[in-house]
């Protein structure tokens, strides 16, 4: 009797951290995406059950609650300085920077929770962190109208954070306790591979799943090449195998995609736009809301396996590459600000569509787009994802900022930005910008009145810096970023965000 029952006592704690491990997904047969509480708590069970598997608090968001970040290794370590030396790729997941688009919040659970009981492998030389809930604010703002048309779940979040800001502008700009943690988060982590969920709108179609990738001519260097030649085309083949046929994002106008369309340009305002400064490959996946919320979720546990398995393959082309670049850019003279959609060029990819045409709307009585689920289609189109570089400038042996510019400093630190600050009053010839002309918005848009069509002139001048003031060389791993951050003309520059 004694040993009977020593032994319903053990097995009383398993048995329910055993039920504790489905999730609000699996318990509503794919009808709800987990709550924050919901998700942290899941979390928070699974790393005390799982010895490939840590929850770290880190970072604050605007909504006053901690971001957490999850730490997977199959050797148990969770240093990510660590998992660079022993040369495994590293991968960082984000869910939920949208919060009516969640998919990436259940999905990742699953994925987790799969790889701690050995549904999944999750391969030695590859780690995982994951960013549960990016928008927390927006998460708790629960809701189940913002998305009308949405096949599913049956409540979510909110799309602006606790301001009010879309999170997926504010990469660099940095305006939300959010992307503050972000931002330190992104540099302690170091990705060589980015994913960041998301949910589309827009055209109807046969696709469950679609796929920002960074824009590979942006990208540049071997990195790039091998994301558009090898690494993006093995991922479509291997979701098609997987059941989940997947095609680019659908960027199309009118309902046409006869004529094709233009990659996503993601400046660094967006995820893969900042990504991409750091040599970070960045995919975006974008689910379609007009597919059931259940397929949708499998669909993205199925992409971030397909990534891992992937990466895990050509981890040593990767890294190696990665760091060939961030080595070549501290000897480039020139970067572009921007990037151009080359006509001219084009790959073909095989889009699974409905006939579009026109009806009347019952709500205003006048002629609305429809897409004919009853005519489908299958075509080969035009995909035009290559860019020309736009906007060269030349880089400069350094920047000086003025240390009344307190904010462009911090910002600067944040993201990595090695600097000094002069020891003594100064006087240097530099070259000096003068901005000659510009537009600014007469509306905010994020917080900011953006400057645009910015033109500058520059000439040498002798200009007294103060003791104190920053001079910022740019012969550093975060050249690029530098560049475009601090060149007046760039598209996300600190000049076009109004900050001087």
């Amino acid at each position: 009797m004694i040993r009977f029952g020593f032994f319903s006592f053990l097995c009383f704690p398993i048995l329910v951290f055993g039920q504790s491990l489905i999730t609000p997904f699996e318990k509503s047969g794919g009808e709800k995406t987990a709550t924050y509480a919901e998700c942290i708590s899941f979390y928070k069970k699974l790393d005390q059950v799982s010895a490939k598997i840590s929850i770290k608090e880190t970072g604050m968001s605007d909504a006053g609650y901690p971001y957490h970040l999850l730490l997977c290794s199959n050797d148990g370590k969770f240093d990510p300085v660590q998992w660079h030396r022993q040369n495994k790729i590293v991968i960082l997941i984000i869910s939920d920077i949208h919060p009516g688009e969640p998919d990436g919040v259940d999905a990742s659970m699953l994925l987790l929770r799969d790889i701690h009981e050995g549904k999944i492998k999750l391969p030695d030389n590859v780690a995982l962190a994951i960013i549960p809930i990016y928008n927390i604010g927006g998460a708790l703002n629960r809701n189940s109208f913002s998305r009308v048309n949405q096949a599913g779940p049956d409540s979510y979040g909110f799309r602006g954070n606790a301001q009010n800001l879309d999170l997926n502008r504010d990469f660099t700009k940095n305006d939300s306790r959010d992307a503050h943690s972000f931002v330190q988060i992104f540099h302690w982590i170091n990705p060589d591979i980015q994913v960041d969920n998301h949910v589309s709108d827009g055209a109807d179609y046969q696709h469950t799943m679609t796929l920002i990738s960074t824009q590979w001519n942006k990208l540049g260097g071997a990195t790039g090449k091998f994301l558009h030649d090898i690494f993006d085309p093995e991922l479509f083949i291997s979701m098609e195998k997987k059941g989940w046929p997947m095609c680019p994002y659908v960027n199309f106008e009118e309902g046409d995609p006869g004529k094709g369309w233009e990659a996503f340009y993601d400046p660094p305002r967006y995820s893969s736009g900042y990504a991409a400064l750091f040599h970070t490959i960045s995919f975006i996946p974008e689910t379609h809301m007009l597919k059931l919320f259940r397929d949708r979720v499998r669909s993205t546990y199925a992409l971030m396996q397909t990534i891992i398995e992937a990466a895990a393959i050509h981890s040593k082309k990767i890294i190696d590459k990665r760091k060939q670049d961030i080595m070549d850019d501290q000897q480039k003279n020139k970067f572009a600000l921007s990037w151009k959609s080359d006509t001219a060029k084009f790959d073909t990819i095989l889009f699974k569509g409905y006939a579009a045409s026109f009806k009347p709307s019952e709500v205003t009585g006048q002629q609305r787009l429809f897409y004919d689920h009853s005519k489908p289609f299958e075509k080969e189109i035009k995909f035009y994802d290559y860019f020309t570089d736009d906007k060269i400038v030349e880089v400069p042996k350094a920047y000086i900022i003025q240390q009344g510019w307190h904010e462009v400093v911090d910002l600067l630190k944040m993201n990595a930005v090695q600097m000094q600050q002069l020891k003594t009053d100064s006087t240097i010839n530099v070259l000096a910008y003068h901005i000659d002309s510009y537009n600014t918005a007469a509306q905010a848009y994020e917080k900011h009145h953006r400057n645009t069509d910015v033109k500058v002139s520059a000439s040498i001048q002798q200009i007294k810096f103060l003791k104190g003031d920053y001079i910022i060389y740019t012969h550093q791993p975060a050249r690029r970023f530098i560049v475009e951050m601090l060149e007046p003309a760039g598209g996300d520059s600190y000049f076009s965000w109004n900050f001087f």
